[in-house]
């Protein structure tokens, strides 16, 4: 039976066998180090001439860069192992020799690894991405269900657009025209009316020819909508959820945070509740810096960036006007012109990873809404309908995963964190 590298700790002292590559190899002597991958950890293994053999010796100098093999060796303890563990090799079964791997153990350029993504995926700091990645949706999946949550699936064809935006990816749908989901919004408010609180994870698109370190053509969503959930109370879930999410990553991809040499301090700081600021007090705060922003226009990414540099965990910013939001928000009662919504910003120069806001439960506002925004009765008729039969409060929100990501890692860029990012001008592979 095989052992994962990373279940070797549960052996230690007896003779495993894992399936693996060779990520690098060196030799000493009558030495030789491997260093394996199996997708699970990283382990460093040791050929011993002397004791493991000829034939095993003969193996293990075939080997190249990403060669695949069945390895046997017996596990022991190294502190000086990120892993702890490494493991003296007892035989080599060579299951295909690996020739002229493309990427070496030097540096490329940026293009040059987009090109190979389905090999630069291999290496260990892109291991470390994907684990933290599939760490957040997990976690994400698991707050959800501890506080009772359904999980709702809305499609990804769509007739119109969530926001009433251009920026979407036309098809047809047989004689009809039809749009990538842009958000899933709409449809999951018509499941909280049925199951009360609702999430849903999924693939979404914007047509949006933006070529910048926090933009993907084709990025994930994490969208929670809740009835009888007002303002007050969707800001409270957002900074549990967040929270939730970090302190699992530390807890459980310590190993893998210490590979992206992330400075964990900053997430150890991330526990709610958030500070908050209001739309108003920001426009302030970057005036006296000296922006050139006006009461009504919406923040670019250096704002943000200015804003989060005044506190060390993420932040709220509520109250935006109306004006700059989409037509389903809802206007604050005491000062209509601002809507009952917040973007949280993340610290260190992220930007936003949530937008949120309490949705309108007016129809006869609703009605309003749409006339001012051109947007078609007879297309939305079934989201009126909300409003028409058993309207109540309600509030939700949408994550962006590879922003998260990138965040929680401390990226530069997003492309890193997603197996194939589609950019600008990527499509490949």
């Amino acid at each position: 039976m095989l052992t994962t590298i990373a279940q070797v700790g549960q052996h230690l002292g007896e003779e495993v066998t894992i399936g693996c590559w060779l990520y690098n190899k060196r030799s000493s002597g009558k030495i030789q180090f491997l260093q394996l991958r199996d997708g699970s950890g990283f382990i460093q293994g040791v050929v011993v001439k002397a004791e493991a053999g000829e034939e095993t010796w003969e193996a293990a100098s075939q080997l190249t860069q990403e060669s695949s093999l069945y390895i046997k060796g017996i596990v022991r303890a190294d502190e000086r192992a990120p892993s702890g563990y490494e493991l003296t090799v007892t035989g080599i079964e060579i299951i295909q020799i690996a020739q002229d791997y493309p990427i070496s153990l030097k540096e490329h350029g940026v293009d040059f690894l987009m090109d190979h993504r389905h090999l630069w995926l291999r290496t260990p700091r892109q291991r470390a991405i994907m684990s933290i990645r599939s760490e957040i949706i997990r976690a994400a999946h698991e707050y959800f269900y501890q506080h009772d949550f359904y999980k709702v699936d809305p499609p990804i064809l769509t007739p119109t657009s969530a926001e009433g935006t251009t920026e979407l990816f036309h098809t047809k749908y047989f004689d009809e025209d039809a749009y990538l989901s842009q958000s899933g919004q709409l449809y999951l408010e018509a499941a909280a009316m049925a199951l009360g609180r609702v999430y849903s994870f999924g693939p979404t698109f914007r047509a949006e020819k933006s070529k910048t370190r926090r933009h993907l053509i084709e990025f994930w969503m994490i969208e929670p909508e809740m009835a009888f959930v007002e303002h007050e109370e969707n800001l409270r879930i957002q900074e549990q959820f967040v929270t939730h999410i970090v302190q699992s990553v530390l807890k459980n991809r310590r190993l893998e945070l210490q590979t992206l040499e992330r400075d964990t301090s900053k997430l150890e700081k991330v526990t709610a509740p958030f500070p908050r600021i209001t739309y108003d007090e920001a426009i302030r705060l970057l005036q006296e810096q000296g922006h050139e922003i006006k009461w009504g226009e919406d923040f670019g990414a250096p704002d943000e960036t200015a804003i989060a540099e005044k506190f060390d965990k993420p932040v709220f910013i509520t109250h935006y006007p109306t004006e700059i939001k989409a037509f389903y928000m809802k206007p604050d009662p005491n000062r209509p012109e601002v809507v009952l919504c917040a973007d949280l910003i993340a610290p260190e120069g992220y930007g936003e990873i949530i937008g949120g806001s309490q949705r309108i439960d007016d129809p006869v506002l609703m009605e309003q809404r749409f006339q001012q925004h051109g947007l078609s009765k007879e297309a939305y008729q079934w989201y009126l309908d909300l409003r028409k039969y058993g309207t109540v409060p309600h509030s939700g929100f949408g994550l962006g995963l590879e922003r998260t990501v990138a965040w929680i890692c401390g990226l530069d860029h997003v492309r890193e964190t997603i197996p194939f990012p589609r950019m600008l001008y990527r499509l490949y592979p």
